[in-house]
């Protein structure tokens, strides 16, 4: 339940550490307000509320008011990384995703390794922290239980001073999951040079360079995969685990046990486990490891909130992967506990919000700018006659640029300018709270990362790249000829699949939740196709990093040849490149 005051109003818990004075303050008056107050004493189970725009608003809301984790819950992943976004506006740190695997739990797929950290380091975070947190999930995610031990493990702390022997972290970083490789270069590897060690953690945005004096860590450094060069020093780093099982002595006897028990490829997995190894797909067994894997809704706090974004689009979502899934495990004659549950019964247990632009429940009253999105213009006037009539005006954007182009279009009405990175602002009339973004003044697209290069996909979009005899590349089997997509019954489920021929007449087939894994093959020459299981990829990928190493020992030895060559001293910089360079959020 909310915390209240002693007139039985709503106690809002106040840490203003990282956020701008006028969002908190807006977040504040939301949370204040009758329209709120109804929210938190409705009785209806699951509660059904309208918001034309702003969700990120009322689930930043409700963290607050309870001051308690709330579990947003996001149609797909890129609704999740929007969600993320819009909420660090107004919990800046306090805001954690949990991403969905890109493939279904039954299908032997292991996650990839910045997916694992991001999860594991989720986790860690969700049970650790109080207070007014939210942790943002696609809908898949939140159905999918978690492995008892995910977010356990502690990460490594490195700091300059340490004793860690490099021998002794190259073991420990094996234990998390990291590959050794002779030039690291993705995240989940590391390699070791005399007294020089690399390693890409998981969640970071750049390799770190750590430098030996003795088994003393002399130095951290960032450096760039790219040219391999280092750009800033480091005071500390957390290497967190990129693989989201790690068996200890009790869960490789535990593997040996259930080996005993079944048959075919089941116990080959569970063998290996048991045997020391870490093969693909082996977070796949955990349901045979446990006797309980928790959704991540078990994971919150008492009193804590499940909030549905987009209810019907997620709930719809939910229900298609619930049910590809389900008629998946029955195909394989899945012998083991389901690790996917159907939404309603993995967020039972709390208080559910389902969150709709277009629902007859009850109205949040946050109203969007409608027609006027996209003209500068008529929000700017539309701001003015909300000032006086009282209204509390706020103007976002990403970047001091946008600010100041915003500024320039709302002219001489006397606006609160914010730099956040919100997508879509709102009209909350009971509190007299209007907030315009750098999207609704000028119909600007949010800036998305850029994906990786392996990534979830759908069968139909790779499908367009690609025709059939073109070559194409598994990041697990290398490079086979693409022979088309297929429509397949197992057992009564239904599915599409791509097709890959390798040598020796063998033919993978990608299911159509794995089809990520799979690229285009972009070289001039005309490849060899590889066998499948065999070593060829690995030799290639392996001469490709080689010779990445040899390009940065060039490149390092053509920028000292520049540097000591005199150089040409260019003007100031002129008004419009001021402009342009504005206009950049970063």
């Amino acid at each position: 339940m909310p915390r209240r005051d002693a007139t039985g109003a709503v106690r809002v818990a106040r840490c203003t550490s990282g956020v701008d004075v006028s969002l908190r303050e807006a977040l504040d008056l939301f949370v204040g307000s009758e329209t709120f107050e109804g929210l938190l004493l409705a009785h209806d189970r699951p509660i059904h509320a309208r918001a034309e725009t702003g969700e990120a608003f009322v689930v930043a809301g409700l963290a607050v008011a309870l001051d308690a984790p709330v579990l947003a819950v996001a149609p797909g992943p890129h609704e999740a990384e929007a969600l993320v976004e819009d909420l660090e506006a107004f919990l800046p740190g306090d805001v954690s995703l949990l991403p969905a695997w890109e493939a279904l739990p039954y299908e032997g797929i292991s996650p990839a390794p910045d997916v694992a950290a991001r999860r594991a380091a989720a986790v860690r975070r969700l049970r650790e922290r109080r207070g007014a947190t939210v942790l943002v999930a696609p809908a898949l995610a939140a159905m999918q239980g978690l492995i008892p031990t995910l977010g356990a493990v502690p990460p490594i702390e490195l700091v300059p001073g340490r004793d860690l022997p490099p021998d002794k972290l190259a073991e420990q970083l094996v234990d998390l999951g990291y590959r050794r490789a002779d030039v690291v270069e993705h995240r989940g590897e590391f390699a070791v040079r005399g007294g020089v060690l690399d390693v890409f953690p998981g969640v970071a945005r750049r390799p770190v360079r750590l430098e030996y004096w003795g088994d003393e860590i002399e130095s951290l450094r960032e450096f760039a995969a790219s040219t391999q060069l280092s750009t800033a020093r480091l005071t500390h780093v957390e290497v967190g685990p990129v693989r989201e099982l790690i068996p200890d002595d009790g869960i490789r006897e535990r593997a040996a046990e259930q080996a005993r028990h079944h048959t075919d490829r089941f116990a080959d997995l569970l063998q290996r486990i048991a045997d020391g190894l870490h093969p693909e797909g082996m977070e796949t067994a955990a349901p045979f490891l446990f006797d309980h894997l928790p959704a991540p809704a078990e994971l919150l706090a008492e009193g804590s909130w499940v909030v549905l974004t987009q209810a019907r689009r997620t709930l719809d979502r939910a229900a298609a992967a619930y049910e590809e899934a389900e008629a998946l495990a029955d195909a394989l004659a899945w012998p083991a506990a389901r690790a996917l549950r159907e939404l309603g019964d993995a967020v039972a247990g709390h208080v559910q919000l389902q969150l709709s632009e277009f629902t007859e429940g009850l109205d949040l009253q946050l109203r969007s700018w409608g027609s006027a999105q996209g003209n500068p213009a008529e929000i700017a006037q539309r701001l003015g006659d909300l000032q006086t009539r009282g209204y509390r005006a706020i103007v976002t954007g990403r970047g001091h640029g946008s600010l100041a182009r915003a500024s320039e279009v709302v002219g001489a009405t006397p606006v609160e300018t914010v730099e956040a990175s919100l997508s879509n602002g709102f009209v909350f009339a009971p509190a007299k709270l209007a907030i315009a973004t750098e999207e609704d003044l000028f119909g600007s697209r949010r800036h998305t990362r850029t994906a990786p290069r392996f990534t979830r996909r759908r069968t139909d979009s790779i499908a367009e790249e690609l025709e059939p005899g073109d070559f194409a590349v598994h990041r697990i089997h290398g490079v086979g000829r693409y022979a088309g997509i297929v429509h397949r019954a197992l057992a009564g489920a239904e599915r599409d699949y791509l097709v890959l021929e390798y040598a020796q007449n063998d033919k993978l087939y990608v299911p159509s939740d794995a089809v990520g894994m799979v690229v285009k093959y972009l070289g001039g020459d005309v490849p060899r196709v590889h066998r499948m299981g065999g070593t060829d990829w690995a030799r290639a990928t392996a001469k490709v990093k080689r010779a990445v190493r040899d390009m940065a020992g060039e490149l390092v030895r053509l920028y000292t040849v520049r540097m000591s060559v005199p150089g040409r001293a260019f003007g100031p910089d002129l008004p419009w490149q001021r402009e342009l360079e504005d206009a950049f959020p970063h």
